[in-house]
């Protein structure tokens, strides 16, 4: 936590010093913070999917074999992974949308 800490204010530093004011430099970085949050929500979604899909295909497997039980568990653990991953990239992206929120305004 404190190396992002840090990588902030050099990105808030770099900012400022190739914008004419305060206010655009924020509007930079919550924009900056915004993709960055999208790209971890997009990227952890992914993998849930692969995962889920990855355990589907095993379910399918053992469903074929007449495994029902072992299928249903598979088919199970792969959604609820697949559910865990993608609240965790949703959390992600509201806080750093919170983040850039507050370095905008006390940067206006």
């Amino acid at each position: 936590m404190k190396y992002r800490s840090k990588s902030l204010i050099v990105a808030a530093a770099l900012c400022v010093a190739s914008v004419s004011s305060w206010a655009d430099a924020g509007d930079r970085i919550e924009n900056r913070l915004d993709r960055h949050g999208d790209r971890v929500e997009n990227r952890l979604d992914r993998k849930g999917d692969r995962i889920n899909n990855r355990l589907d295909r095993q379910a399918d497997r053992a469903e074929a074999a007449g495994r029902y039980r072992l299928a249903n568990q598979l088919d199970r653990r792969g959604d609820r992974i697949d559910r865990k991953l993608d609240r965790k990239g949703v959390r992600r992206d509201a806080q750093l949308d919170r983040r850039g929120n507050r370095i905008n305004n006390a940067l206006d």
